[in-house]
């Protein structure tokens, strides 16, 4: 291997090439990341110099990086998050400027965890960390056209002290994000080895909901993600079970636990029906499908008075491991996103679900060089 033929040298090059237009990352670190794939190969590490990005400045310290490391990935730079009085729902601040989305650059790729999707997206890194507190893996990787999977919150270790905050990575593909996401949750084994994979028989049991209802979905939106789960139907991927998706509102309660107040009466009485509720609905190893997000990304001016994390942020209060993948495109170019949920610690089962719905569904499509306007 020669550093103008290895993983990562291709992927310093696109970076170079295409992040000055797309504002990705915050910094990129050229030397060490070549001196890291180098070991990783020498060495002969399961990852073997597969090159990743992380979240933000202090990315490279989380515990997904440091396992990512440890089995040969090789960080290559901190990707965009919102910059100072930036306000959360908008935007990331890279540092050749705002991040924009790379379907369309007058569009916002989602935050908070906005370069990261962007850099897979656009195939600057093969994969990349995340953490999600509301929606922040699920919502950009839904408008960047990506995979992205949030963990059982509390499975690995959080900075955030509320709870509601857990770690995730994005992929092109839930196939390709498997390397990574099986070193961060420490399974064994050769990640490429079939017998690896946990076998799930198919059709899987979903039970779906548009809305979960409470929340106001765009009607094209829900339209293409519907017609993902005819389409799963059709395939025999999935079967439909009947059975009530309906949650309560979670905003109150999220923002009652966000500022400190869990025991807030209200807070506590939505997070124990919407738990009981929940477990209902999984109860016999059925999954959730709903639309990632009831919106298309918006302007960089901001959401406007819809909520992008309308359909997320219930799964951050109920800890569940949550996911979404490319599910089709609106006609005006927007990637859209189809949630999937599982139960508690079965994160192994929502990736081995997500690989099964994304073999029935068209491949994920890659973005022009620059996005349009």
């Amino acid at each position: 291997m020669t550093p103008a033929t290895s993983a990562v040298a291709r992927a310093l090059e696109r970076i170079e090439r295409l992040d000055p237009a797309l504002h990705a990352f915050i910094e990129v670190w050229p030397d060490e990341a070549l001196a890291r794939e180098r070991e990783a190969v020498a060495r002969r590490l399961p990852l073997g110099g597969l090159p990743f990005a992380v979240k933000g400045p202090s990315g490279i310290r989380s515990y997904a990086a440091r396992r990512l490391i440890a089995a040969g990935g090789v960080p290559v730079g901190a990707t965009s998050v919102p910059g100072p009085g930036t306000a959360w729902q908008t935007w990331g601040q890279g540092a050749h400027g705002r991040t924009v989305n790379p379907w369309r650059a007058d569009r916002t790729p989602g935050g908070s965890s906005a370069g990261s999707a962007v850099a897979v997206a656009a195939g600057m890194v093969e994969a990349a960390t995340g953490s999600d507190g509301a929606g922040s893996v699920r919502i950009p990787a839904a408008w960047c056209g990506v995979f992205g999977l949030k963990t059982t919150n509390g499975l690995l270790p959080s900075p955030d002290r509320t709870g509601l905050a857990s770690a995730g990575v994005f992929a092109r593909s839930a196939a390709a994000a498997e390397p990574y996401l099986r070193r961060v949750l420490g399974g064994g084994g050769t990640p490429e080895a079939a017998s690896d994979r946990l076998p799930l028989p198919l059709p899987l049991p979903v039970v779906y909901s548009e809305d979960l209802g409470f929340a106001a979905v765009d009607p094209e939106v829900a339209a293409v993600v519907r017609a993902a789960v005819d389409r799963l139907v059709a395939a025999g991927t999935v079967r439909l079970v009947d059975r009530d998706a309906g949650l309560l509102d979670p905003a109150g309660a999220w923002a009652a636990v966000r500022g400190g107040a869990p025991d807030d009466p209200a807070a506590v009485r939505v997070r124990r029906t919407n738990d009981e509720r929940l477990e209902t609905l999984f109860s016999g190893g059925a999954l959730l499908l709903t639309p990632a997000t009831p919106n298309r990304p918006h302007g960089h001016e901001g959401p406007g008075a819809r909520y992008s994390t309308a359909l997320t942020w219930a799964f951050n209060l109920s800890g569940h491991p949550a996911a979404s993948l490319p599910a089709g495109f609106t006609g005006d170019g927007c990637p859209v996103g189809l949630q999937m949920v599982a139960p508690r610690g079965a994160d192994p089962v929502l990736l081995a679900a997500a690989r099964a719905v994304e073999d029935a569904l068209p491949p994920a499509r890659t973005p022009p060089p620059v996005g349009r306007d």
